[in-house]
């Protein structure tokens, strides 16, 4: 019912319009030419810029949906901005079928798998189980307002990366690491921003490892499992160094510069008293930001290599996918999708965390999605989170310990600025010397949020140091 991305906006329209052209490119030629520039691929005009399981994705959906029941809105170099109700219709499908298959059994897997490991021992110290505590954990896994904004209003199919993803992660939980491996090697061949998760996946993948009775051997099976999951999804390319590098060169988009927008992170937040672009080569931006990622990372990493446990690795992968958001190179207002993930995971455990990204989250994203005419969707997606966050089971969140009261007031005073902001960018005119202001306090309001956040759950990972020898201890004990 609603607009989406680019609706009605040549030349180059916008999300929908890459998406359709993705499609009509693999449907039409054969998988040697998706990366290449040629007379049938304009590489300048939405050429493919995701890894092959996302071509292989977007063939797919061409032949099960759009070419069957409206082959004119694929037809080769004639269906540029191909607009029309059934196609428009026939393309949400494409997204929904991709929550049905993928995301929503992971987070169903994910679900069990965390009661399995995680939740019998919570209920230990709580002293009973309650189901209306699961169904709130999965309901806040499912119904992620910005996932299902960006997924259906920009067509992003981050539904498969962070489904692949989820089910890594539930794989973890039961001891399946090397499933564990081939379900994060698909997100990463799906989506390179998936990425932002391998440290922690490397990390507590190397510290069970380390802690086994040959580390050596449990180490090159991670390997090999990985290594054989990228040769079959990059088997039409390795035929010539050369294949490879014309997909490779389309996966890192450098030229595009340290930061898109007014996305809430260091570099564009910063650039407000330090002109980064102005003052600095590519060459030197792309190792400041490197640095600064691994930089941020490496605690976490650290405390998992030295004591991995479930509970530490959810928060390493928050902690992980927010030093790439906060400090890497060509960030985009999009990819708050990924520590949202990680957060909505730790729910039950940090619920106030999840009500507080979730919201800033939306923030940092609402100058992107008013220019999209989704602001009605926005604050439905959103009204109707809050109720289900504090309806479902507000009484599992209120047994939470009250934060302090200095805590209380600037949550509250930020949470005021939010609303304003939410308020004055839709109503009034910015200064006309100042034509993106609201943009930059809505950024730099998020920033603050994001940053503080971050050192918190960074704490919080570094406070279970020891945990993973306690349960074993009390296994024993058993």
């Amino acid at each position: 019912m609603g607009p989406y991305s680019g609706m009605g906006n040549p030349p180059k329209y916008g999300d929908y319009e890459a998406q359709r052209h993705w499609m009509e490119l693999s449907a039409h030629l054969p998988a040697r030419d998706w990366y290449r520039n040629s007379t049938d691929n304009d590489l300048s005009y939405w050429g493919l810029d995701y890894p092959p399981l996302s071509a292989y994705q977007s063939l797919a959906h061409a032949r099960l949906f759009l070419l069957p029941f409206s082959p004119d809105s694929l037809a080769l170099r004639s269906s540029r901005g191909y607009e029309s109700p059934f196609s428009k219709l026939l393309m949400r499908w494409t997204v929904l079928s991709s929550d049905l298959l993928i995301f929503f059994p992971a987070a169903l897997c994910f679900v069990y798998m965390y009661q399995a490991a995680i939740g019998r021992r919570q209920r230990s110290v709580d002293g009973k189980a309650d189901d209306s505590v699961v169904t709130w954990h999965l309901a806040m896994i499912l119904f992620n307002p910005a996932l299902i904004l960006i997924d259906h209003g920009h067509f992003q199919y981050n539904c498969i990366s962070l489904g692949f993803t989820l089910g890594a992660i539930a794989a973890i939980l039961s001891k399946k690491d090397l499933l564990a491996s081939v379900l994060f090697s698909l997100a990463l061949n799906h989506k390179q921003m998936s990425a932002y998760f391998a440290p922690a996946f490397f990390a507590h993948l190397l510290g069970k490892s380390l802690k086994r009775q040959s580390p050596v051997f449990e180490v090159f099976k991670l390997g090999l499992v990985v290594l054989l999951t990228f040769a079959i999804v990059w088997s039409p390319y390795l035929y010539s160094v050369k294949a490879v590098m014309e997909v490779l060169s389309r996966l890192a988009p450098f030229e595009r510069g340290i930061y898109e927008d007014y996305v809430a992170n260091f570099w564009c937040t910063s650039s407000i008293l330090v002109k980064w672009k102005r003052l600095f080569s590519l060459h030197s931006l792309k190792l400041l930001s490197s640095g600064a990622t691994i930089l941020t990372t490496l605690p976490s990493m650290v405390q998992q290599i030295k004591d991995p446990s479930d509970i530490g690795f959810l928060y390493a992968l928050f902690n992980s996918s927010f030093s790439f958001y906060l400090f890497s190179f060509q960030v985009h207002e999009k990819s708050i999708l990924l520590p949202l993930l990680p957060a909505t995971l730790l729910a039950l455990r940090e619920p106030q965390l999840l009500g507080l990204i979730m919201h800033f989250a939306l923030l940092s994203m609402y100058p992107l999605l008013c220019r999209d005419r989704l602001i009605f969707q926005y604050a439905a997606l959103l009204a109707l989170f809050i109720l289900i966050f504090f309806r479902l089971n507000g009484s599992h969140i209120k047994k939470k310990e009250s934060s302090p009261a200095i805590l209380k007031f600037f949550m509250t005073m930020a949470m005021c600025c939010s609303f304003t902001l939410h308020y004055i960018y839709v109503i009034l005119q910015p200064p006309v010397k100042y034509p993106f202001l609201f943009e930059a306090l809505i950024m730099v309001l998020c920033f603050s949020q994001f940053a503080i956040l971050t050192v918190y759950t960074n704490m919080k990972q570094w406070m279970l140091l020891g945990i993973s020898s306690e349960i074993l201890t009390e296994k024993k004990n058993i």
